[in-house]
């Protein structure tokens, strides 16, 4: 019961927030969007340290029911409670960096922050910790599409015709998706007269196929895979708070959160999902990988990335449905060592612009000396998503692979494609060397040498997600193994 109201109260005060923020004065939507934030993330944390204390034993509270069918609930395991809080805390750290880039002051993007950003900012971090926490199908549809309208909402802040066209696109494109989510709770529903994620297990044959894979599908249009992934880089046109917590705590973790949902619940599955699940995995790898090869804008270069870096997260799904359960945990570890990575990566991008006027790589050189947090910071950030030791994505990326190599003995189909991933990762890791190398040594380039100073409150968020992007591997693995 102490879990439940800590998680439910984690949700509630955000969105009582978010309407607050609606309905008081514009000099106020900063504070109370941090304080929303603030208590939602000391709330997670509670909820993270009170499981752990109980034993991490795996329990669902059902808190809506019509006619005994449960409607909405809690789910509290070692996934749900590693990923809420890092969803919540990440959230936290970019309202704090928005405080000081959504003003007049932004060299490139000069704005007086209206209230909408604040008020769809936290209820987008409220609606991520919704979704986690979720044991039924329609709990997790609900918060689905709450972070739907909350991305469209963001996505198109500035209102220019490109932004609300991009809006317009990753609203269409994942309520599309949504489906998926609409007949797996349809489907189990009537094959089963429950919509708990756990009922999944009960199905017989081909109708738990069939579910699992209409939740797959639902999951590749939230996380922008293959052949979902158009909606993404235009979201690039958001401001770049919006789009760092769209790559590392929101959207696209969605749909990974949901199918490792669907996956822990489901008992033994069919290695026919696995084989969709590995071959529309490798497909995005390899294709995103080409695309962000030409991108000079580092917001586009890192949207591809994220579509790259999240199909590893579905391989270690799909290794796992043939038998690797280091694979799963490389995924779950992957999900939060890549949120804190891609969202300092996201908002360096996002200090360029306010500072040098551009996010233009080619125009951007000899950082580090300029800037000495931002540039250890772009360095950090890069070899973390490369998979260089010992940053956090290193970890992650080993116990998917090492699942992989382990399932995939014996199996040359399934062997080619964990070889062609692990090239593609070499391929990352040479590409984003290839930029630290551009970006950060050499004379300051015209737009570096006349930048402005950073905000104090972007220097500060940079150093902590500095510390995560070190430690969030530690912590994954004695949280999950």
């Amino acid at each position: 019961m102490q879990l439940s109201v800590l998680a439910g109260l984690s949700i509630i005060v955000p969105l009582v927030m978010c309407a607050l923020i609606a309905m008081c004065p514009r000099s106020v939507d900063k504070k109370l969007s941090l304080t929303g934030v603030i208590i939602s993330s000391a709330l997670t944390i509670g909820v993270m340290a009170l499981f752990a204390a109980q034993g991490m034993q795996s329990q669902t509270v059902t808190w809506l029911s019509i006619g005994g069918v449960a409607i909405m609930g809690w789910v509290f395991d070692k996934v749900s409670c590693l990923l809420a809080p890092t969803f919540v805390v990440i959230g936290l750290l970019v309202v704090i960096y928005s405080t000081a880039y959504m003003s007049p002051s932004n060299r490139e993007h000069p704005d007086e922050p209206r209230r909408r950003f604040y008020a769809f900012m936290t209820m987008f971090i409220a609606s991520m910790a919704g979704l986690v926490y979720s044991s039924t199908l329609i709990g997790q549809l609900v918060f689905f599409e709450m972070t739907g309208a909350c991305s469209w909402a963001l996505i198109g802040y500035y209102d220019t015709e490109k932004a609300r066209k991009a809006a317009l696109k990753a609203l269409i494109v994942t309520h599309i998706a949504s489906l998926g989510l609409c007949l797996a709770a349809a489907l189990l529903f009537w094959k089963t007269g429950s919509f708990e994620v756990s009922a999944i297990a009960s199905l017989q044959g081909g109708w738990k196929t069939f579910v699992l894979l209409s939740v797959l599908f639902a999951a590749w249009g939230k996380s922008a895979q293959l052949p979902f992934y158009m909606w993404l880089p235009s979201a690039m046109d958001a401001p770049t708070p919006v789009s760092a917590y769209l790559h590392g705590a929101s959207m696209v973790k969605v749909g990974v959160a949901i199918f490792a949902r669907a996956l822990i619940s489901a008992g033994e599955v069919s290695e026919a999902v696995g084989w969709v699940v590995v071959i529309g995995g490798i497909l995005t790898c390899l294709f995103a990988f080409f695309m962000y090869l030409p991108q000079k804008d580092m917001k586009r270069l890192l949207a591809f990335s994220t579509i790259s870096q999240i199909s590893y997260i579905f391989l270690g799904f799909g290794f796992y449905i043939f038998g690797s359960d280091m694979s799963f945990a490389g995924s779950v570890m992957h999900i939060f060592n890549h949120a804190w990575a891609k969202t300092l990566f996201f908002l360096i991008a996002g200090a360029c612009s306010y500072c040098l006027g551009t996010r233009m790589l080619p125009q951007i050189r000899g950082l580090v000396r300029r800037y000495p947090v931002m540039g250890v910071a772009f360095a950090v950030a890069a070899l973390a998503i490369a998979g260089c030791p010992p940053l956090n994505g290193f970890f992650s990326k080993f116990y998917i692979f090492a699942g992989g190599f382990q399932v995939a003995a014996g199996n040359p189909a399934l062997m080619v494609i964990v070889i062609a991933a692990l090239v593609e990762t070499v391929g990352c890791f040479v590409w984003f060397l290839k930029w630290i190398s551009s970006v950060l040594f050499g004379e300051p380039s015209e737009a570096v040498a006349k930048g402005q100073p950073l905000p104090p409150q972007m220097g500060a968020v940079f150093v902590v997600l500095i510390v995560m992007v070190f430690c969030s591997g530690f912590i994954a693995a004695a949280w999950l193994l």
